[in-house]
């Protein structure tokens, strides 16, 4: 069994319910955890300050060791393996989410049960909560069955005193641990958390049991259908970017963001990636969220997950940062951008939904008010500069892929006029829809350069223009989008790896690699018929996730580590379409 890595990695398991996230290391170690929201402050936060930020752990003769970790089959319950000499015991974490019906009950609650397999270890629980990101000092109240710092509670049938004294005991039976926001059931036992165990590993099963799968990479798109259903808020259907804050695309750099935030670009993304699975409610939900957040003024890319507006974006100079990286940030500044390309993505999200003919609940006439809003808007943007997909800061430029997305939402919005008979849109729309197209495919694309542009007119590669064939802008066989796959192997790619643009931004030169687009890359591979090339860089990529599959938004070319917010649903979206296209 290993000491403790003092170097931190992107290596652990995430567990939730769609009101709890938790990022757990294989030392045990609850080393992120916000409650009661995803996007609340965090009570341990040991991720972005191993010293300060607090931690819920379990220790062997005070010392922390590394177990082997793994997700109970086709489930969101995590399961580590912890042996040392003639001991062996393991620990279960999960956030109960219990089937009721047609829906399910998702208490604020982690589940910890630690039980001997053989041997019986002494340990110690090491439960060191730092509310308000380590800005609150907390005074532990034992009760009866319990300790409480309101309103948070921790349930256990070790005696309260070896919790708060840190106490050595001995591993003789199983011990549960029960860590709840609002409220504290004191009639919890043993008998209880094993019911509640076995029926959220069965309710995730059923859940997995109805995902539509490829023949190809079945497990893997699995475990990111699973990782993105932990990303959809269950109160109001947003859809969040990732699990963290501030870990940081390179490291020594303040390219830290915030990510705990609904992005309708991404969210949008998610709902295709899970509607192609056979999973819709989710998508059903968030277009009700986006119906509302529409409502509520004028559209901006992201919002808090109960469609809050105002995300003003703060540093936490007291926090050391991910491996003493620093720029620790809460709320995100991206909110105040404009971002032409948003139009598309959510047209094409309720196209998708609303033409699908096992939506029942979603009455196409009530959201075509909505749909007219989002293509008139592409239509007054898109001759507008805007920051783009990528959130450059003070770049404003004509770029294509924005460009190409207001094309998208006005040729959708042209589909659905037709399809539900509203037909005094459509001439113009048509005639707004040809001159935008064939303005992507000549300014778009440098035939000097063989490769579609960044910008208009530009010379720099973007990968997010390899998703062109997958929105209707162009045939993947064209010789256009076969050139711009070639060119861009060669000029974005690092180590294998594909970054998103190599042009200087805001910060300067960028090195990580953006591991969607190394699924981009996959896709648009398959989609030129080099489908060897394709299933051979999968399969390589599939080896940067960490031990139970899960990847995070950026990965270093160098030395092959995991770095950006994780778990970045993104990814996983970009996981499943390159297996499903494959």
């Amino acid at each position: 069994m290993e000491k403790e890595n003092k170097q931190q990695l992107l290596n652990q398991g995430v567990i939730g319910n769609g009101r709890v996230l938790a990022l757990i290391s294989p030392t045990s170690a609850i080393e992120w955890l916000c409650m009661p929201r995803f996007d609340s402050p965090s009570v341990f936060g040991r991720l972005l300050d191993r010293d300060k930020g607090g931690t819920f752990r379990f220790l062997f003769k005070g010392e922390e060791i590394t177990g082997q970790q793994q997700y109970i089959a086709n489930t969101n319950v995590l399961l580590t393996k912890f042996e040392h000499g003639d001991f062996i015991w393991e620990l279960v974490d999960f956030s109960p989410r219990i089937p009721k019906g047609l829906t399910v009950t998702v208490p604020i609650q982690v589940i910890r049960i630690v039980r001997p397999v053989r041997g019986q270890p002494v340990l110690q629980v090491d439960f060191n909560p730092k509310p308000d990101y380590a800005l609150q000092t907390v005074d532990l109240v034992q009760f009866t069955q319990g300790i409480e710092f309101k309103p948070f509670y921790l349930n256990s049938n070790l005696p309260m005193p070896y919790i708060l004294n840190k106490c050595n005991f001995v591993l003789d039976r199983a011990y549960f641990f029960v860590f709840s926001y609002g409220s504290c059931a004191e009639d919890t036992t043993m008998a209880s958390v094993e019911h509640d165990l076995e029926v959220t590993i069965a309710g995730w099963r059923q859940w997995a049991k109805t995902c539509a799968l490829p023949t190809f990479a079945a497990d893997k798109v699995l475990r990111s259908a699973l990782c993105l259903k932990l990303h959809v808020y269950h109160d109001t259907g947003a859809i969040i970017a990732a699990a963290t804050t501030s870990i940081p695309e390179a490291m020594n750099t303040p390219r830290t963001w915030d990510y705990r935030y609904c992005w309708l670009r991404d969210a949008a993304f998610v709902v295709e990636a899970l509607r192609r699975l056979s999973h819709l409610s989710e998508g059903e939900q968030f277009i009700h969220f986006l119906r509302d957040v529409a409502e509520s003024g004028s559209l901006q890319p992201l919002y808090g997950i109960d469609g809050r507006r105002d995300l003003q974006e703060k540093m936490l100079p007291h926090l050391s940062g991910f491996n003493g990286n620093g720029y620790v940030r809460i709320g995100n500044a991206a909110s105040l951008q404009v971002q032409n390309d948003l139009m598309g993505e959510l047209v094409l999200c309720l196209e998708t939904l609303l033409s699908d003919t096992r939506i029942v609940d979603c009455e196409p006439n009530s959201f075509f008010k909505l749909i007219e809003f989002l293509v008139e808007e592409a239509i007054r943007v898109a001759p507008m500069k805007d920051t783009g997909i990528w959130e450059f800061r003070s770049m404003l430029r004509h770029y294509t892929f924005s460009r190409a997305m207001c094309w998208v939402a006005v040729n959708r919005g042209v589909d659905l006029a037709r399809k539900f008979g509203f037909r005094h849109l459509l001439e113009r729309w048509q005639q707004i829809a040809v001159t935008e197209h064939e303005i992507v495919l000549s300014r778009g694309y440098n035939s000097k350069l063989g490769f579609f542009t960044q910008s208009l007119d530009g010379e720099f590669p973007d990968a997010a223009n390899l998703l062109f064939p997958t929105l209707g802008i162009i045939d993947a066989k064209d010789k256009r989008f076969i050139s711009t796959v070639e060119a861009y192997q060669k000029l974005l790619v690092e180590q294998g790896l594909m970054l998103r643009y190599r042009n200087p931004d805001d910060f300067g030169e960028t090195t990580s690699a953006f591991t969607i687009c190394s699924f981009w890359w996959v896709e648009a591979l398959a989609l030129i018929g080099r489908l060897d090339e394709a299933i051979e860089l999968f399969n390589q990529l599939l080896g940067y996730s960490n031990s139970v599959g899960l990847f995070s938004e950026d990965i270093d070319p160098k030395t092959g580590i995991l770095l950006g917010n994780f778990p970045q649903a993104y990814t996983h979206v970009g996981l499943i379409h390159a297996a499903m296209t494959i």
